[in-house]
């Protein structure tokens, strides 16, 4: 994983292509040079983390991976948001990546808990944080306008201490 840059907007803008019937309804993706530009920029912000997910063998962009609204002080939470290219899905990246990112959320931004909406029609996304560990909150009618729509979304959140005692209990497994 790493950060975006400017210089990936035509290789992320191929991905969007290949990716318009997965992403249909659930991901509004970059319309142009100058959304991507801005979101590159964001990513910078202190209350922001922004990841392209890479091919290991040859570095090529894969999805992305993203904390925003991170609160620091007595909340210690952030939002987590991520996509994954149609020609990669089913393939187990975004489960790698969401892993990794959520060590770097509670081991490295000493975060408390962090939380994902997932509209309840998005099955691959809701199996995702259930083999995670997150546990569902609750139902958010109308709460995030997507692709031009606002849309229902279910409620997920994994709390540091959780997370600590499944990575506790498959690291016994796997030994």
């Amino acid at each position: 994983m790493r950060p975006p840059k400017s210089k990936d907007w035509p290789e992320y803008s191929q991905l969007i292509r290949k990716s318009k019937r997965l992403f249909q309804g659930v991901v509004s993706p970059f319309k142009n040079q100058h959304e991507f530009a801005a979101y590159v920029d964001r990513c910078r912000q202190d209350d922001y983390l922004g990841l392209f997910i890479c091919s290991n063998e040859d570095h090529a962009i894969l999805g992305t991976i993203n904390l925003s609204q991170i609160v620091r002080g007595n909340f210690l939470n952030a939002c987590i948001g991520y996509s994954i290219g149609a020609p990669f899905a089913g393939k187990g990246y975004m489960t790698e990546a969401l892993q990794l990112v959520l060590r770097l959320a509670f081991e490295e931004l000493d975060l408390h808990r962090i939380e994902a909406n997932i509209q309840p029609h998005n099955e691959a996304s809701i199996a995702l944080v259930k083999r995670a560990g997150f546990s569902e909150e609750g139902f958010s009618p109308r709460y995030l306008k997507v692709c031009g729509r606002w849309r229902d979304h279910e409620r997920w959140a994994i709390l540091a201490e959780d997370w600590r005692t499944l990575r506790k209990i498959k690291n016994a497994k796997s030994r």
